[in-house]
């Protein structure tokens, strides 16, 4: 359906190039994965509350996709695609940071409420101002790290492939087995991996969504990536009051209605 981002620049000039392949691409960062893991579980270190040393595995999705696009296109297709972690002028229009930047604020909020209601003893949050930029610094890195890898070298062949619906879903089912050993790893129980899988399929296609709309930039997607997980760690108390179940069918209910809403502006593509 689309050409694959950067295809075109990133290849210019090189003799024997060959298109993405999403299949290597997820071999390639599972494999890269394991030493985070295996240094996680030998030493239970976390980086932050929640958050194991394998968190450092972040690195690992836009590393497969630059050693991949240089196995392609050579130096010239590496080097465009890494350049696309500041792909800002893509977006067109400023009016993309107001969804971009607020929707997941919004619906942790709404998660704040209702469990506030369902009678949870949870705290009002407490927010300081430089601690929560730091954040937003540390996981919009972390999240360019990924993103470019899911976002920038994955998305387009497999929506070419499989349709918007059936690319977002197959990137958010690779995207939280590749976070599974790091769960196991902070101790979280099978039920709440469960629900943590339902959110973060839902957040994928919100990511696709806004990639695709926001003039397919990797940079508005790890802004939307760095908005999960720093309302995560800001959620009380440093996360420990998250509940995936709660979070996760909020999320899936904004996917749905975007999903809805989307395939009545733009038609079978969509599907």
């Amino acid at each position: 359906m689309h050409e694959a981002p950067g295809a075109r620049a990133a290849g210019a000039g090189v003799g024997h190039e060959s298109g993405p392949s999403p299949v290597a691409f997820f071999v390639l960062v599972f494999a890269l994965a394991v030493p985070f893991w295996v240094v996680g579980g030998a030493t239970g270190l976390q980086l932050m509350p929640g958050l194991p040393i394998a968190g450092l595995m972040f690195v690992c999705p836009g590393l497969a996709a630059l050693i991949l696009a240089f196995r392609e296109g050579g130096s010239a297709r590496a080097g465009a695609l890494a350049k696309r972690v500041v792909d800002y002028r893509r977006l067109g229009s400023v009016v993309w940071l107001a969804p971009i930047l607020l929707l997941e604020p919004l619906a942790k909020t709404l998660a704040f409420f209702v469990l506030r209601w369902s009678g949870s003893p949870i705290p009002v949050p407490h927010i300081d101002a430089l601690p929560t930029m730091l954040l937003c610094v540390v996981f919009f890195v972390s999240a360019s790290g990924e993103e470019l890898g899911w976002s920038g070298y994955a998305t387009e062949p497999l929506q070419a492939r499989w349709g918007v619906v059936g690319a977002s879903l197959i990137l958010g089912a690779v995207w939280a087995a590749f976070h599974y050993v790091a769960l196991v790893e902070a101790h979280r129980s099978v039920s709440w991996i469960a629900w943590w899988t339902l959110g973060t399929l839902a957040y994928r296609v919100i990511i696709v969504w806004i990639y695709d709309s926001a003039g397919r930039s990797v940079f508005a997607a790890s802004l939307f990536h760095m908005t999960i997980d720093v309302t995560w760690q800001l959620f009380p108390v440093s996360g420990s009051f998250f509940d995936p179940k709660v979070s996760g069918l909020i999320s899936a209910g904004v996917a749905t209605m975007i999903l809805l809403v989307w395939r009545r502006q733009s038609g079978p593509k969509v599907a």
